[in-house]
């Protein structure tokens, strides 16, 4: 064996080591987003505050997406946007949970937890 043919085959194992990384950087983002594109299930029973948004009875889609949480709703596909704080709990949540306080002669959701995640969403 040459000393060329030995320094090719480094050149070629090093060339496979960067291949290899950038792929499972890849992967790694590709995960990433879809992990953020998560939906979860929210049925509001009375028009209730998100935010400065009034969000009307009916079953919605939660999507978080930067600090914004986007209530689509089920029947009619209108999207509402409210900004939210969001923060980590300790521990899972089993379910997603809405949290709401009575303010005005309104229902005002204070916080929703992320049901399978330790995701709370703070609307304060």
């Amino acid at each position: 064996m040459s000393m060329s043919s030995v320094y090719l085959e480094g050149d070629f194992q090093f060339i496979m080591n960067i291949r290899s990384f950038l792929i499972v950087g890849t992967l790694s983002l590709a995960s990433l987003g879809i992990a953020s594109a998560k939906s979860y299930d929210v049925v509001i029973n009375q028009p209730t505050m998100a935010g400065a948004a009034t969000l009307q009875p009916g079953e919605y889609k939660l999507k978080v997406e930067n600090n914004q949480a986007v209530f689509t709703d089920v029947q009619n596909r209108k999207s509402v946007t409210a900004p939210v704080k969001v923060e980590n709990a300790n521990q899972k949540f089993n379910e997603t949970q809405v949290e709401t306080t009575h303010q005005a002669d309104m229902e005002h959701i204070s916080t929703i937890d992320l049901g399978g995640s330790t995701t709370q969403l703070n609307f304060n």
